[in-house]
């Protein structure tokens, strides 16, 4: 499996469309927003797996105590149960590795918070 050293350069745009059609059912960016199915991802970066606050992680992603960064999510997305067994995520992952990299350029840019 390719890095992210060695992904495609992301394009937010692209990744923007990602997200809503494939992360927006089950996940909030904004920073006042709850959470959904999912956490909320702002601040996704540099935070530690299953800290969000008030959200319900399961114990296998809380103890994962993953950094998320563009390489531990370039990782993630590609298969999360994989990379995180028992993970309550059901998201099946993207396996094209521009479209990861366009989720994570997106991810980067609205999630800062």
């Amino acid at each position: 499996m390719a890095s992210f050293a060695q992904a495609p350069r992301g394009d937010s745009k692209s990744g923007e469309k990602i997200f809503k059609t494939k992360c927006a059912q089950c996940h909030t960016i904004e920073k006042a927003a709850g959470h959904k199915q999912g956490p909320n991802l702002n601040g996704l970066f540099g935070r530690q797996s299953g800290t969000a606050p008030g959200y319900s992680y399961s114990a296998a992603n809380k103890s994962m105590a993953v950094i998320w960064g563009e390489n531990t999510l370039y990782d993630y997305l590609l298969n999360p149960k994989k990379y995180i067994p028992g993970t309550k995520m059901v998201f099946p992952g993207l396996k094209k590795p521009q479209e990861r990299a366009d989720l994570i350029a997106y991810l980067k840019e609205s999630t800062a918070s």
